[in-house]
């Protein structure tokens, strides 16, 4: 079983940036790509963005390539998305996901793990 754990949400004025964090309890953290998505008020869960197991190739939704950069650190099991210039539009509950395929996806069902989310704020 693999836990994963956000932190790094909060209020934050529109234009701001926040810097989200993802640790995982799993010894083999290098083998799995990871994912960001979002769910908004009254809204679907939405694809953020994805990166593969070695960290060498990421994938954003167009309109958040740019302001949004997902990293990792192996060696810290951890999986970050750095937000910049943040619209109140953003705002939502954000969550990390693991894949036991490395390969990148962008749907909820191509993800085994899931954190219990952290929430985001911005304000205008």
């Amino acid at each position: 079983q693999v836990e994963l754990v956000e932190s790094g949400g909060g209020l934050v004025q529109a234009g701001g940036s926040l810097r989200l964090s993802c640790a995982a309890s799993v010894r083999t953290f290098g083998s799995y790509a990871m994912g960001w998505f979002r769910r908004a008020p009254g809204k679907e869960r939405e694809f953020v963005a994805a990166i593969t197991p070695s960290g060498g190739t990421t994938f954003y939704t167009d309109n958040r390539k740019g302001r949004f950069t997902i990293s990792r650190d192996n060696a810290k099991n951890t999986v970050y998305l750095q937000m910049n210039n943040l619209r109140p539009e953003d705002t939502a509950v954000y969550y990390c996901a693991g894949s036991r395929l490395s390969v990148l996806g962008d749907r909820s069902e191509d993800y085994d793990y899931w954190g219990q989310g952290t929430q985001v704020t911005v304000s205008s």
